[in-house]
């Protein structure tokens, strides 16, 4: 499986799990993502066969919700709750290993998931 990280996300979580042997980028390295609309960002990661990392919920269903009804695919989503996976130092940590057993377990992520 392979992630793309929104833009919440600093690039140091991407490349920690990269390290750690997995495909993960993150939109805050790339220059030509970032600002990207959500719309783009869906654009790349279908092109690119990645599931998005965000904690934009509200956002993303939407856009999921009109692919469907158009017959279009959309890529798998891994939504965080920002009162669970802070940006804060310490909980960035937890995230990264959380997002490793997730990689390492390599179940397919198909629709939405929750990271808990």
């Amino acid at each position: 499986m392979k992630l793309l990280l929104d833009e919440m996300w600093q690039h140091s979580v991407a490349e920690v799990l990269r390290q750690r042997g997995h495909d993960v980028v993150a939109v805050t390295a790339l220059p030509d993502l970032r600002g990207k609309s959500d719309e783009e960002i869906v654009e790349v990661a279908l092109a690119e066969g990645r599931v998005i990392v965000t904690e934009n919920v509200v956002d993303y269903r939407s856009l999921m919700a009109i692919a469907m009804r158009d017959g279009r695919d959309f890529p798998p989503l891994i939504f965080t709750s920002n009162r669970r996976w802070s940006r804060a130092k310490g909980v960035v940590g937890r995230l990264i290993e959380a997002l490793d057993a997730l990689l390492t377990a390599d179940e397919p992520i198909t629709g939405e998931y929750w990271l808990e």
